[in-house]
């Protein structure tokens, strides 16, 4: 490793609008969960009735798991496309375009007729524009995270990609907090609020975005000629064994989250271990503890590197599977929330927090769109199957069905973290200090003025 190797990263110091770049892109960031993840919330409390009606609870809850699970089918192909645009065409045109397909589409949902209303179209309607959500979350995550990391200074990757993934649970947060206050509303009503309610924090959203630059890498890429034909295409032939260490370690995470939070509020729900209010508000708390706590993960890896905290969280996931099922049986509220806390504060946000920087750091600039949003996103379709498959377990083996496959998740990711190079080990760490010490930092404009007066 030398200096010269971790100049991909972008300026030293950072850009002057390193910060902006970051709020922007976690605004987004936001945004965007709160729509996908708003989809899982309603499917596992309203969607089996609304959608689905004629069933038994299971077979309702199944249907719905399985349309939430179509929009995680899709995501690897918005990945695929919004990667390859990334680094044909640029960083910033793929948030814009992902925000607005993301906002048309959730505001769509909340507009659909339900089976009662149109029969056996509503289902397809609704398959149809969570395919939709799909592709356009896909393409959002590597262009919101490499905008946030190429702009940020060398020694602070880990913080301000944070801010970008700290929107995750902020946009978790919103959503349960709509879904909170619109449990009252009663009938169609208490799901269809929260997703045209989505309008509002787009239209934000796109201000914002319009007003982010592009990144700097990208534009280094650009003006030496690197662009590629394919970007996808090389990064899949160059890079193939990154992105199956990536997928191991993303479906740790995400896949586990699905077992821990998504499953988890319809296991709370149809064992009536605790209500829909009391649901949300343990969702609510852990979100907003979650915030604080991705950020916290991931400035935290500036320091220790981006390996040992994987390490460490996936062995304590794995340790923790059966004990959170244990936990929440008890019908207890203070468990019950607890759980639901450790489950995301620590399993899901830590391992998002070191994501943040790890994951643009496996790959070259002129492919690490392609190859972080392949990475990603193909993740995703593990992930949104499995409260389906959990669901399945359930039936077949009772808790421990789900907590196993939890357990075994958390395995991949302490597997796919220990044949996973570190990227900011103390090398990294020491030359990077360096390189800030005798590299000037970027004047702003009126200090360039000052000067040259």
């Amino acid at each position: 490793m030398s200096i010269n190797a971790l100049e991909m990263r972008g300026p030293v110091h950072g850009t002057k609008d390193a910060k902006r770049v970051a709020v922007g892109s976690s605004v987004g960031a936001v945004i965007e969960t709160y729509d996908f993840i708003g989809f899982g919330t309603a499917a596992a409390l309203y969607f089996g009735t609304a959608f689905f009606p004629g069933q038994s609870s299971v077979a309702g809850t199944l249907a719905a798991f399985a349309t939430l699970g179509v929009g995680f089918a899709a995501r690897p192909i918005g990945g695929v496309i919004g990667g390859h645009m990334g680094d044909k065409v640029g960083r910033k045109p793929v948030l814009v375009a992902s925000l607005i397909i993301m906002g048309l589409a959730t505001f769509a949902i909340g507009l659909l007729p339900t089976y009662a209303q149109a029969g056996v179209i509503a289902p397809i309607l609704l398959v149809l524009v969570r395919i939709v959500q799909g592709l356009a979350f896909g393409a959002e995550w590597g262009g919101a995270i490499l905008m946030s990391y190429e702009h940020a200074p060398w020694r602070k990757k880990g913080r301000y990609t944070g801010i970008v993934q700290a929107g995750f649970p902020v946009g978790l947060l919103l959503a349960n907090l709509v879904f909170l206050g619109s449990v009252h509303l009663g009938g169609d009503w208490a799901w269809r609020v929260p997703f045209l309610a989505s309008i509002f924090l787009v239209i934000v959203g796109l201000i914002i975005r319009s007003k982010v630059p592009e990144s700097p890498v990208f534009e280094d890429v650009k003006e030496a000629g690197d662009i590629t034909d394919s970007p996808i295409k090389e990064a899949i032939k160059q890079d193939w064994r990154n992105i199956l260490r990536g997928i191991g370690l993303r479906v740790a995470e995400t896949a586990g989250y699905a077992v821990s939070v998504t499953y988890m509020i319809s296991y709370l729900h149809t064992e009536k271990l605790a209500s829909t209010t009391e649901t949300i508000t343990a969702l609510c708390i852990a979100s907003g503890i979650g915030i604080f706590a991705t950020a916290g993960w991931a400035a935290l890896t500036d320091k220790i590197g981006r390996r040992p905290l994987y390490l460490m969280v996936c062995g304590f996931a794995a340790l923790f599977g059966i004990p959170m099922f244990l936990l929440v049986n008890t019908g207890l509220s203070l468990f019950v929330v607890a759980t639901i806390v450790l489950s995301y504060a620590v399993c899901q946000n830590a391992l998002a927090g070191s994501q943040g920087p790890w994951f643009p750091e496996l790959f070259t600039a002129a492919r690490r769109a392609s190859g972080a949003s392949l990475a990603y996103q193909i993740s995703a379709m593990v992930s949104g199957f499995t409260p389906f498959i959990t669901t399945l377990l359930f039936v077949w083996m009772g808790w421990l069905g789900p907590a196993l496959l939890f357990i075994a998740y958390a395995l991949i990711g302490l597997f796919s973290a220990l044949v996973t190079k570190e990227t900011w080990g103390p090398t990294e760490r020491r030359l990077a200090k360096e390189a800030e010490r005798t590299t000037p930092t970027e004047l702003t404009a009126p200090q360039r003025e000052k000067e040259l007066a």
